[in-house]
Formats: structure tokens, sequence, C-alpha cells
């Protein structure tokens, strides 16, 4: 049965290595050599003189732009998300997939579009001003607090959809006994419930955490291009050719989310919240 199984992963080996392994190589070559659009590969010189860019003034406030941001993300989706999360599993409701649905049913559509319409709802003369007769977001357009609802109400779905799965988990028996041995409500959230929706936390970080902080259309579009996330700054580097500028940067991001992907595996070595 194994052999079977090893046969059938060849050709899911064969595209992981080509779509995946490979563009990563090509990455962190181009990062740490003179190779570009003009320098063929015969002539390929490994050279770090590209790393002085982390240094650079620009970079690194894109880069406290970007962990400011993504920090701030993290920490609003996890107090909305996990209390929206933890109303759908004590709803009594009983196609709780029909809530699920309409929390992730933003995602459905085109992420530019979706951003370019919260641009538009928070500009100062929109479509709802001229119904309700008054600016419901007031005056955020090109603002920071714009930024950051665009990307909690874009990736607070994630963290949700990561605390629900582990809040189902939770046996119920477990709660039911804690009350039973006299603690208050209050109390078995904190010391039952919310330890062992922990995993889902974690997760739900971090899949809002890496899109945040790699990310450049949210930033770009609600901020009317004033925010710059290093996203932002990758995205002009490779539109304008500099590709080891580019790859360096993007190199960076890897290793955050390498790192990531190493925490979360040693957090929850069983994958139970691994959506």
């Amino acid at each position: 049965m194994n052999k079977e199984f090893k046969v059938l992963a060849r050709p899911y080996m064969v595209w992981l290595s080509i779509l995946v392994f490979v563009p990563i190589l090509a990455m962190i070559l181009i990062s740490i050599s003179n190779l570009n659009s003009s320098v063929s590969v015969g002539d390929l010189v490994i050279s770090f003189s590209h790393f002085k860019l982390l240094l650079e003034s620009s970079t690194l406030i894109a880069f406290r732009n970007s962990l400011f941001f993504a920090t701030l993300t993290t920490l609003f989706s996890f107090v909305l998300g996990y209390f929206i999360a933890y109303e759908i599993k004590l709803s009594r409701f009983k196609n709780k997939f029909i809530l699920l649905t309409i929390v992730i049913l933003p995602m459905w559509s085109n992420l530019i579009l979706r951003t370019e319409s919260l641009a538009n709802i928070m500009s100062e003369n929109n479509i709802l001003k001229s119904i309700l007769g008054f600016n419901l977001f007031g005056n955020i357009s090109g603002t920071g607090a714009a930024v950051l609802f665009g990307l909690v109400f874009t990736y607070m779905p994630f963290m949700i959809l990561s605390v629900y799965t582990a809040l189902e988990k939770i046996d119920f028996a477990l709660e039911e006994a804690a009350l039973d041995l006299g603690l208050s409500p209050i109390k078995k959230f904190w010391k039952v419930v919310f330890p062992l929706s922990l995993k889902g936390v974690v997760t739900g970080s971090i899949m809002v955490f890496l899109p945040t902080l790699a990310g450049f259309a949210i930033p770009k579009i609600l901020s009317r291009g004033r925010i710059v996330f290093i996203g932002t700054i990758i995205e002009n580097k490779f539109v304008y050719t500099n590709y080891n500028h580019g790859a360096l940067l993007a190199v960076v991001i890897l290793f955050f989310i390498l790192g990531s992907i190493l925490l979360l595996t040693k957090f929850d070595k069983e994958g139970e919240t691994l959506l």
C-alpha cells in the first residue's frame, strides 16, 4: 500500500519541485548574485552588495509599517474573531454551516474589487452617503485607520474559521464538569475553553499575520500610496526590473513564513486546527 501511495505522489512531487522549489532556489540565487535580465548565467558572480538595501531608511520604514499593521490586524482579528467564533459555537442555530458561509462570503469575491469597493465607501462622496445622508466612515480615506479596517475585514475570516475549528473539538463534557465543580461560566471559559482553543488562536494568528505582512494591494489602495509596506517595495522592484533587490526582500519575507510554519507545526503537531 505504501508503494502505491509513493507512486501516486510522484506527479505531485514533480509539480511541487517545478512550481515551488525551483522558483525559490532561483529567487535565492538572484538575491545573492548579479544575475538579472541583462546578465546571463555564464556571467554570474556571487555578490552580497544588494544587502545594503536592508539598511536603507525606506526599507526599514516599510518593514516597520508592515510589522506594525500586521500585529494590529492580528490583535483586532483575534479579539473580534474569537468572539464571533465562540458565538457561532454556542448558537442554537441548527445549520451552523450557513453562519460560517456568511463569514467567508466576502472571500469569494476578487480581493482587488473588494478593496476598491472599500476605498470607494471610505471616500468623501460615496454611494452610502447619498443613501444615508451622512458619511458612515467619516473621513478616514487614505489613512492608517482605513488600511487597518481593510486588513481586518479581509483576513479576520481566517481567524474565525481556525478558532471555530478548535472550539468544535472541545468535549462538551469537560465544560459541564467544570460547572459541576463550582466554576462560574467566566472562570470555565478562561480555565477550560480558552486553553483548549489556543491551537486555533495560534493557527489563525499566523494565517492573518503572514498575508498582512507580505501584502501590498490593500495598503496601497486604501492608503492611496501614503503608507508603504514591504510588499509594495518588492512589487516596485520587480516592476522596474530590479530583480536582485526584489528577490532579496522576498527571501527575507520567506524566512518569516518558514519560521511561522515551524512554530505552527511545533505547536500543533497533530494538525488539528489546520484548515
